[in-house]
């Protein structure tokens, strides 16, 4: 039996088509909408634009994080490009990410020395400094400055190249621009993404030591036999695996954003910003689940 439309004018909000019923969101004069071929639901319980957007930009999320492990581990593999991919976003962010992590360790360093001195525990500056950084504060910020250059350059690459049909004149020329571009970065990120940290903690510890002896003298091997005596294995190794998981979200990212970008070259522009702030986002998530997992095993 077909169902009958409800009177056009009499309904002023979002109208659903189902198979065999018209499902009416809204108001007639104040009453529910009365018929026996259609049925009124309140606003409130109607899924708002945004949730239907959210979830629908989250499953598309899935399934192109899904080609990219079946794309990862077929043949042809692309090594040239991907030490390529590697040489660019490792080596070329080390003097920004370099730079922020020595003035982190000096400026760090300067701000805990008063409240220490007053508590009279100053000779615990280094210990202290050394498990901030190699913890929690070296992981995030150098996860942070690396999504802010390497997510937006990501997501600006490939949006360019779509909008500008260059990947599907890869498409035509039978290669396979997902593995080509896509598997490639996103390995690359995830590779080099810990190297960079582990330098970054190095080079904040040595600004840290140059803090601690500004006013007052300490040598190079005290210094660093305080801060690697007073670490152990629970700081080190969580912060270096989930510096891998900040890597492989920052890249994939900033691909999909990039390899699904529209609307020309303001499309690009909102790839790119969009890869940055996704990015930001999931590496606090990852790193508040990183700290309850390390929590439960013990670790902490």
């Amino acid at each position: 039996m077909k169902s009958k439309s409800p009177p056009a004018n009499n309904i002023s909000e979002r109208t659903y088509r189902t198979k065999n019923y018209i499902i009416a969101s809204g108001y007639i004069s104040d009453l529910p909408v009365a018929a026996t071929n259609y049925y009124y639901i309140p606003e409130f319980m109607t899924p708002s634009r945004s949730w239907q957007s959210f979830l629908e930009e989250t499953g598309v999320l899935l399934r192109f994080t899904g080609r990219f492990f079946s794309q990862c581990f077929r043949p042809r593999y692309e090594i040239a490009e991907f030490l390529r991919q590697c040489f660019i976003i490792g080596y070329r962010s080390l003097p920004l990410i370099g730079l922020t992590a020595f003035i982190m360790g000096l400026v760090l360093t300067m701000q805990l020395r008063p409240s220490l001195i007053d508590y009279g525990v100053e000779s615990q500056l280094p210990a202290m400094v050394g498990i901030a950084i190699v913890r929690e504060i070296g992981p995030v910020i150098v996860a942070l400055i690396f999504a802010g250059k390497i997510g937006s350059s990501i997501g600006a690459e490939l949006g360019s190249m779509k909008v500008t049909e260059q990947i599907d004149a890869m498409e035509v020329s039978g290669t396979n621009p997902f593995k080509y571009l896509v598997v490639t970065r996103v390995l690359a990120s995830t590779v080099m993404l810990p190297v960079l940290v582990m330098l970054g903690d190095a080079i904040s510890l040595y600004g840290s030591f140059l803090g601690v002896n500004i006013r007052g003298t300490t040598s190079f091997d005290l210094f660093w036999n305080q801060v690697l005596g007073n670490l152990s294995f629970g700081d080190v190794i969580p912060a270096f695996v989930k510096s891998f998981f900040f890597g492989f979200a920052v890249g994939l990212i900033g691909c999909y954003r990039g390899y699904y970008s529209t609307k020309g070259t303001e499309g690009v522009g909102r790839s790119a910003n969009s890869a940055v702030v996704i990015s930001s986002v999931l590496i606090f998530l990852i790193d508040l689940v990183a700290v309850q997992i390390t929590d439960i095993l013990g670790l902490n």
